[in-house]
């Protein structure tokens, strides 16, 4: 059986400070999260929860400090680096889904490899069976505005799995779902936990963190305040 020290680190910050003009975003947070975690983020609005995923997604540098991902240091990266860096070891699922409105659900799914320069025929043939496996193959010539809000985040996270990330980030997967769809969202998230896929999820909603995550990180003032194991609700 592996021990946690045995699993590889995916995401590592170290005493990281952002900061806007006076505003401090984080303040001297550090963070490990390793291969197979389910690691759910909360805290109260401000706290710097999104711009924790943003740093570890490279969409933001911090102002001091460390943000490693794979080995990767994120912030030493410049623009055309930190695009194949996310293309190719990180999947981002959001809120509101992200979709192209004017692709079908398949082509939106294959585009995310094609971006790394998979061949379209190889790229639809590995997004149709995503989508397969997600339970929407049926609707894969479908348009994001005709489809359902659990459809669509299904089909955000298919693209999302594409390139076969090592860490799979996702801010508040369920905000925009109703009760049935982020059910269904939270399960497929256990699911891929559960086959080994990697977790690091901003969430408001302490039922996805019972559900979803083993480890609870509980944000105050840009930094952790708190780590634990989820409650586990009934």
């Amino acid at each position: 059986m592996t021990t946690d020290q045995e699993r590889p680190v995916v995401v590592r910050l170290d005493a990281v400070h952002k900061e806007y003009g006076d505003a401090k975003a984080l303040d001297g947070l550090s963070l490990e999260v390793r291969a197979g975690d389910a690691v759910a983020v909360m805290g109260p609005s401000g706290c710097g929860k999104s711009t924790l995923l943003n740093m570890v997604a490279g969409l933001d540098r911090p102002t001091s400090g460390t943000v490693e991902v794979r080995g990767h240091d994120v912030g030493a990266m410049n623009e055309t680096q930190l695009a194949l860096f996310r293309r190719h070891h990180v999947g981002m699922v959001f809120q509101f889904f992200n979709l192209i409105d004017d692709l079908p659900a398949l082509d939106n799914v294959a585009l995310a490899a094609q971006l790394t320069g998979t061949p379209a025929r190889q790229a639809r043939r590995r997004a149709l069976e995503l989508l397969d496996e997600l339970g929407v193959a049926a609707r894969r010539n479908h348009y994001p505005a005709t489809l359902s809000g659990g459809e669509r985040q299904r089909v955000a996270v298919a693209r999302a799995l594409m390139n076969r990330p090592a860490l799979l980030l996702a801010d508040e997967p369920t905000g925009a779902l109703d009760s049935r769809a982020g059910e269904q969202v939270m399960d497929l998230l256990i699911d891929l936990n559960q086959i080994g896929q990697t977790l690091l999820i901003v969430t408001h909603d302490p039922a996805l963190a019972a559900r979803c995550a083993n480890r609870l990180v509980e944000m105050a003032d840009g930094r952790v305040a708190r780590e634990s194991a989820p409650a586990v609700t009934a």
